[in-house]
């Protein structure tokens, strides 16, 4: 079964790009934005087993790998996502909106 699939992807600074590219070439993924695509991932179980399996099969991955799966949960029938490899960091936005004002903290 087809699903949909949109996956984010940081290789860092010497990944292996090329691989990753052919790999998405060959699913007829859709450019949405600088490493971001869209493709239908042919599966016939669980999403994320099937696409870190595989992507570990056709990219060189190392410890800068991040590679982020937006997908529809065929339970719950909701949006979810995951870190296939890597985890979150702090956001290059953080701190732009301004901070609350300081305000004096005793003990109670």
């Amino acid at each position: 079964m087809k699903k949909a699939v949109w996956i984010s992807f940081d290789l860092g600074v010497r990944g292996d790009y090329e691989s990753m590219y052919s790999w998405l070439d060959s699913k007829n993924a859709i450019e949405c934005g600088d490493n971001f695509a869209f493709f239908k991932f042919d599966v016939p179980g669980d999403v994320i087993e099937s696409l870190k399996k595989e992507i570990e099969g056709n990219i060189e991955t190392n410890k800068k790998t991040r590679i982020y799966v937006i997908y529809r949960d065929p339970d719950t029938k909701k949006m979810k996502g995951k870190f296939l490899f890597g985890n979150r960091k702090a956001a290059p936005w953080t701190g732009y909106a301004g901070s609350p004002e300081q305000t004096e903290e005793e003990e109670v």
